[in-house]
């Protein structure tokens, strides 16, 4: 038996209630809506400037206020998250003022050399100033300024009503200025928190306006009876739906909304495992070592005599996208990879562990075929496959770093772990052909 397993007789109540990504998905819409609109609205209002949509890419920037607002305003009126003990922040029992001065002053020169390195980090990235990373360089140099002044009044409110205001970058300011002792794990852990912020944050950005613009601009009425044409436009709809919703919880990391980066992976397996999923270290893209679609055509190319196949394989592809981004929706504010903000156990995390994974790993399987070659070339053929294997490969070593974060982090996601282990769908499935696997291989775990 795992030692970290601990029993539940019920599924652990979710930290994040379904409410709070679906106010936000509504709020999406509206926007999306408003924006394609646009002609008609700004005509009927008398508005000045041009009659087109608004498909520019601060029109995407935007979407973050319609999207997150509902989703804050969810969380404190209806779920009061940030009442909860786990905020850290006590509203009853605030400080006299001016009894906190020297713990913010020292907080706030962590804070602001924090983001000083982050800064530099951004100007010796070369692939920073390159392509769609332009935009989020752009994005977060108007943002800076604001960011480094507002941190002030915000950070001395918070000390104020924070039950332990000694927090990582106090430490690490503490370290700075030298006049107080201050623990090295909570400086490499605020060191670690901001790292998932500042790489994760810039990648966001970058890629919200390509998908907004083409979502903004897609013509229904040319769509038709078109199985692949219906289903490529739901499927980048609901890619729009993952990263806006994504960028939310990436930016939101606040304690008065108990969403907070409790704790960034520890594990350097976990951090490689990660990063080698996204630019600029990904090795999945083009020309990179674990590139799986040299020579490949698309499900709609293989599958174009067979209408009602299409059909039901578009279906299917949508249905796995939708799992996708069903899995952050349901996060809430608190989606990020690499971090522990809570633990999530409605939605499709009823069904598994890494619904996410899961169904990416499915969409690339089913959408590439990498068993089928253009070139009619056995190699291509078995390397695309092998290599795509390899890819699933390092989400499964992706999911495992993730559990053995979290599993060190919270009782509840180890009665979470349990539960799934023994009664969700998925997991429970994966677990029993695992079993039966390792009778014959002693080495063998089972896998999810």
């Amino acid at each position: 038996m795992n030692p970290n397993r601990e029993s539940a007789q019920s599924r652990p109540v979710s930290d994040v209630s379904s409410g709070v990504g679906l106010s936000g998905l509504l709020g999406l819409f509206v926007w999306i809506a408003i924006c394609r609109n646009w002609p008609g609205l700004s005509e009927a209002l008398s508005l000045p400037g041009p009659r087109a949509p608004l498909d520019g890419p601060y029109a995407a920037l935007m979407t973050l206020l319609f999207t997150g607002g509902p989703m804050v305003a969810w969380s404190v009126f209806i779920d009061k998250v940030h009442r909860r003990a786990s905020t850290g922040i006590d509203w009853d029992r605030p400080r006299p003022a001016g009894s906190y001065t020297d713990v913010s002053i020292t907080k706030l020169a962590g804070l602001w050399v924090t983001w000083a390195m982050i800064g530099a980090f951004y100007c010796i990235g070369r692939w920073y100033w390159d392509g769609q990373y332009q935009f989020a360089m752009e994005v977060i140099g108007v943002a800076a300024v604001p960011l480094f002044v507002l941190a002030v009044p915000y950070v001395f409110w918070l000390d104020r009503f924070m039950v332990n205001p000694r927090d990582g970058a106090w430490h690490f300011g503490a370290m700075l200025i030298g006049r107080e002792p201050y623990e090295p794990e909570e400086i490499r852990a605020h060191f670690r928190s901001w790292a998932v912020k500042g790489f994760f944050c810039a990648f966001m950005i970058s890629i919200l306006p390509p998908g907004f613009a083409y979502i903004v601009n897609l013509d229904l009425a040319a769509m038709e009876l078109k199985p692949v044409v219906i289903a490529g436009g739901l499927i980048e709809l609901l890619f729009v739906i993952d990263v806006q919703m994504a960028m939310v919880g990436y930016l939101l990391t606040v304690k008065p909304l108990d969403a907070q980066i409790r704790s960034a992976n520890p594990y350097m397996s976990g951090w490689v495992a990660a990063l080698i999923c996204y630019p600029p270290f990904i090795l999945m893209g083009d020309g990179g070592p674990l590139a799986y679609h040299y020579n490949t055509a698309d499900w709609g190319y293989w599958l174009a005599d067979y209408p009602v196949l299409l059909w039901i394989w578009g279906a299917w592809l949508v249905f796995l996208t939708g799992v996708y981004a069903w899995a952050t929706v349901i996060f809430g504010l608190r989606f990020s990879n690499l971090t522990y903000r809570g633990i999530i156990t409605n939605g499709p995390y009823r069904f598994t562990r890494h619904p996410a994974y899961v169904s990416k790993n499915l969409f690339w399987w089913f959408a590439t075929m990498p068993f089928l070659v253009t070139s009619h070339s056995f190699t291509d053929m078995v390397r695309n496959t092998a290599i795509l294997a390899a890819v699933s490969g390092v989400y499964y070593w992706r999911a495992r770093t993730e559990e053995k974060h979290l599993l060190g982090e919270d009782a509840k996601y180890r009665a979470y772990h349990s539960w799934m282990a023994e009664n969700a769908l998925i997991t429970r499935t994966f677990n029993r052909i695992g079993k039966r696997v390792a009778r014959r291989g002693p080495h063998v775990q089972p896998a999810e």
